[in-house]
């Protein structure tokens, strides 16, 4: 199977890069060039700007592909750009969008993907929500389609908590470590190698066109876990100071709306339709485990060790009033 990925060397993606020559399908990647060390050695890589709709049509010249995925797709107009340029090209567009695009906060659980589509607190989720719905545009236009939901997916390169390394480095250093709210709320993560074993049995799978589709772990935890997890894979205890989110919201407007449009949420996910659509999918990798790789990435070299000092002088502030 040909298979196009517009990016394909992000967090998520480079997984299922992996994965798709792994399984034996011819991959071209377009990419600007700056995380190439990721791709998979057998992946073609074409350098444009997938984002500049004749930079990207002069790349690609008149191919075609039986499977076409936009990582990189954040605004309405980068969809209504695809459907232009893959439109009769590709016998599947497969559009990323985002979990934290469904009703937030959730008003029954488990999640599923006919929960309605509803965040008014985040504008990178309603901006998902926007693409969709010109996906849909161009599903009921004739075009084969297919969308993406992934939930909270981590890397060994990328942890699951605002300030990334910094994070690890307070852990064992013991510095106190901020948790939002009471860090009771459960959560889900799901690591990128399984997160594409479900990505890549949707490619070419006709019974996922016209679909919408999660693909998250099934274990939940709570954010106290979380970091707890995350202390143990350093060899510490975690001393956690819990910080309500909206306190961090008016000191941080970035954080601040992924938490209160995301992450400050319970939010567990029925997997029910992924498992359906590709039987052999499964997410055998546990937090715990996914935490000690990561510790074990960074240990591995000092240059990836990178501590961010705003972030640093934030937390200070934040947790300062709680100790």
């Amino acid at each position: 199977m040909t298979i196009l990925f517009l990016g394909g060397t992000g967090t998520i993606s480079s997984a299922c890069s992996a994965l798709a020559v792994e399984r034996g399908h011819d991959l071209t990647l377009v990419t600007r060039g700056g995380a190439d060390a990721r791709a998979p050695e057998a992946a073609e890589i074409l350098h444009a700007d997938a984002r500049d709709p004749k930079a990207l049509a002069e790349a690609l010249g008149d191919r075609t592909f039986d499977a076409v995925v936009d990582w990189v797709a954040f605004a309405p107009e980068h969809v209504e750009d695809d459907v232009r340029l893959f439109r009769g090209r590709t016998g599947q567009y497969v559009f990323i969008s985002s979990a934290s695009a469904y009703q937030t906060p959730p008003q029954s659980l488990p999640v599923t993907e006919q929960t309605p589509l509803d965040n008014p607190f985040w504008a990178y989720s309603q901006a998902k929500i926007e693409c969709e719905k010109r996906v849909w545009v161009a599903r009921d236009a004739g075009m084969p389609v297919t969308i993406v939901r992934p939930s909270h997916t981590y890397a060994p390169w990328r942890p699951p908590v605002y300030g990334r390394y910094t994070v690890i480095d307070r852990l064992r250093r013991g510095a106190p470590v901020l948790v939002h709210g009471d860090g009771l709320s459960l959560w889900t993560l799901t690591h990128h190698r399984d997160f594409a074993r479900g990505f890549v049995g949707l490619l070419g799978n006709e019974n996922a066109l016209g679909r919408a589709v999660h693909i998250t772990s099934d274990e939940i935890l709570t954010w106290d876990a979380i970091v707890g997890a995350l202390a143990e894979a350093s060899g510490v205890e975690a001393r956690i100071v819990h910080v309500p989110s909206d306190q961090i919201a008016k000191a941080d407007g970035e954080w601040g709306q992924s938490l209160l449009g995301d992450k400050a949420h319970t939010r567990v996910f029925d997997n029910s339709l992924i498992k359906a659509l590709v039987p052999d999918f499964d997410a055998p990798t546990s937090w715990a485990a996914g935490a000690r790789e990561m510790t074990a990435w960074f240990d591995a070299d000092p240059a990836r060790r990178t501590v961010d000092a705003e972030v640093n002088a934030t937390i200070d502030r934040l947790v300062a009033p709680y100790l």
